[in-house]
């Protein structure tokens, strides 16, 4: 199937509008979580459990065009503070893991330097900026596992080229306290346990479970578009499908997982998209 564009001309809003939206989103949520209680995952134990699901690695420093490079390196203080909230977290039969409801609000009071921080399709400094990377890091290696994605969001806007890409276009999941979570639901049999770490060089992570798991994962993209609108910007659409495969390798099913739309910020003709050669390998 092809994606059905749903990425239109940006609305500049006012800088008044967006402070109350912020704030509507925000509240909501937090009565939300009141209102609608669930099984949450909030044990966590430094012994890992028998079995590795998954993992993945990601880079801590890019370089980036007209970005200040000390904003990377308060985003590692930033990782190692909401890491360290969530290595070790078990999530059992039945339990919700909620990105946000497990590492809390990121402030300075709690040691948070400011970030890069993408908004409105270009970036700025905010308190805690950088945590989008521990968020996508989770999901990429949710998809090659059997847990249940039940919330997970994607910029509105594609801000950077696909330079020394090594996953598809859309295939992370961003954050912002408390209103754009990452959630997840343990619909197996066997609980799962999350292990992260950081290193000098990447943030690491795994999904390590007590029981080996039936199948692995093989994630893709698919019916990737580039539309020049009649408004002059270009729209980059695709679809993130994973393959299911037994252990002897024999294909179990094929899912689409996520649809995304982003609005380009850059020109596709200068910077040419990396394909389809950022599917994942079995993890």
């Amino acid at each position: 199937m092809n994606p059905v564009k749903t990425a239109m001309k940006p609305i500049r809003r006012s800088r008044l509008r967006l402070f109350a939206g912020k704030r509507y989103f925000t509240w909501k949520r937090y009565l939300q979580w009141l209102t609608r209680p669930v099984k949450k995952a909030k044990v966590r134990t430094a012994d890992p459990l028998d079995h590795k699901a998954a993992s993945h690695a990601t880079p801590l420093l890019r370089s980036l065009r007209n970005v200040d490079m000390q904003l990377q390196y308060n985003k590692i203080t930033n990782l190692r503070l909401a890491a360290a909230k969530l290595d070790g977290l078990l999530i059992r039969p039945g339990e919700t893991f909620s990105y946000w409801r497990s590492i809390g609000k990121p402030t300075r009071r709690k040691g948070y330097l400011d970030g890069m921080v993408l908004y409105s399709g270009g970036f700025r400094s905010g308190t805690g900026g950088g945590l989008c990377q521990l968020s996508n890091l989770i999901y990429w290696m949710t998809l090659h596992t059997p847990l249940t994605v039940t919330e997970r969001h994607r910029h509105s806007y594609d801000v950077f080229p696909d330079e020394r890409r090594t996953q598809p276009f859309g295939s992370g999941a961003t954050c912002a306290y408390n209103y754009l979570d990452l959630q997840l639901k343990n619909n197996t049999e066997h609980t799962y346990q999350l292990k992260l770490h950081l290193d000098a060089t990447h943030l690491h992570g795994e999904w390590r479970c007590e029981a080996e798991q039936m199948y692995r994962y093989e994630v893709y993209e698919a019916d990737h578009v580039i539309s020049l609108e009649p408004w002059g910007g270009y729209i980059r659409s695709n679809i993130i499908r994973r393959k299911v495969l037994t252990r002897s390798g024999e294909l179990a099913g094929d899912e689409a997982v996520a649809e995304n739309h982003a609005l380009m910020m850059y020109s596709p003709l200068l910077y040419p998209p990396a394909g389809t050669e950022g599917a994942s390998k079995p993890s």
